[in-house]
């Protein structure tokens, strides 16, 4: 199961273009991990977007997808909210992993 009907996620990883492996390379990482999960899936004509609820993954996936698929990574991340017990901001970080 690599889908969750939770609202929260962490990271947002942009696949730009969809191609199929690419794809499929992305569904088989997150069955191996197990306790990563899929929250929303958005497809667009340019690619997809797919919603986790790990950022560190997201950010190790992508790392995984340039070495495998030699495209490059942009790291972004958005201020989402404040954390009042640990007194931190939170952040939401987008990968995005355009093909060469």
């Amino acid at each position: 199961m690599v889908y969750t009907n939770e609202r929260n996620f962490a990271a947002i990883l942009q696949l730009r273009p969809a191609r199929k492996d690419v794809v499929d390379f992305v569904f088989d990482e997150l069955r191996r991990k197990g306790d990563v999960f899929i929250t929303k899936e958005v497809n667009f004509k340019t690619g997809v977007d797919l919603y986790l609820t790990s950022s560190s993954f997201a950010k190790s996936l992508g790392e995984r997808l340039k070495r495998k698929f030699k495209g490059k990574i942009i790291l972004s991340r958005s201020l989402y909210g404040y954390n009042r017990e640990k007194s931190k901001e939170v952040y939401r970080l987008t990968v995005c992993f355009r093909l060469d």
